[in-house]
């Protein structure tokens, strides 16, 4: 039996669609560290599938910080008096998401995955909060294909207004990082200094990196 012919909405039978992030937990068992944020969908016409494009975005300027964070954040935003031009959103990730059909409405887990290089902007911010929310801001575009009122089957564009804002714990971050690395950081250096460092490693004859960095450390110190 053929498929019904898919045909682009008009104006008026776009369906109006809804999105909100309900909650979020670290993922346990992830290829790397990851946190499922539960998506849920709602629309007004019976959802075939929805093919969406996700922007999560960091809005520093909806919370607050105390005088820790305020230094530990001076890397990458400045002194806390030059906020007032530095402190602006940044995107964190990007990823794509395939949701099945539905009607009414629906619920599905977003993955995104963490990293903990400290070079990298993200990551800096969310390592140097000591507590409370990291305000995201989630802005959606893509391809809905939905059913109209005489039950064809139409396509239409996520409309570019679609977004959904959340403050996720600092803690849920941490968790999925230390799920994957137990009490550890990482550190990225360059090539030649990384050769300079397994060449004292063996002259030192010293079993790890963790050693190496200490023997360093214990030898600059007065």
């Amino acid at each position: 039996m053929a498929s019904p012919p898919i045909s682009l909405a008009g104006t008026q039978s776009l369906p109006r669609l809804t999105f909100a992030i309900e909650s979020a937990d670290a993922m346990r068992f992830a290829a790397a560290p990851t946190i499922a944020f539960a998506l849920a969908v709602g629309s007004d016409k019976p959802v075939r599938s929805l093919s969406l494009n996700v922007q999560v975005r960091i809005v520093p300027t909806r919370r607050g910080y105390d005088e820790g964070d305020q230094e530990r954040l001076v890397e990458l935003f400045g002194t806390p008096e030059r906020w007032g031009e530095t402190l602006h959103g940044f995107l964190w990730t990007s990823t794509t998401h395939v949701i099945p059909p539905f009607q009414g409405s629906t619920q599905v887990e977003l993955p995104i995955s963490c990293t903990y290089d400290l070079e990298v902007g993200a990551a800096k911010y969310f390592h140097a909060l000591g507590d409370g929310d990291v305000p995201l801001e989630f802005l959606f575009s893509g391809t809905v294909f939905y059913l109209d009122e005489d039950s064809a089957l139409r396509t239409a564009q996520v409309p570019w207004d679609c977004e959904a804002r959340f403050g996720l714990p600092v803690r849920i971050w941490r968790l999925a990082i230390e799920n994957h690395f137990p009490g550890s950081a990482w550190l990225r250096v360059r090539r030649d200094v990384f050769d300079r460092l397994v060449a004292y490693k063996g002259r030192r004859t010293l079993p790890t990196w963790e050693a190496t960095i200490t023997d360093l450390l214990d030898r600059s110190e007065p």
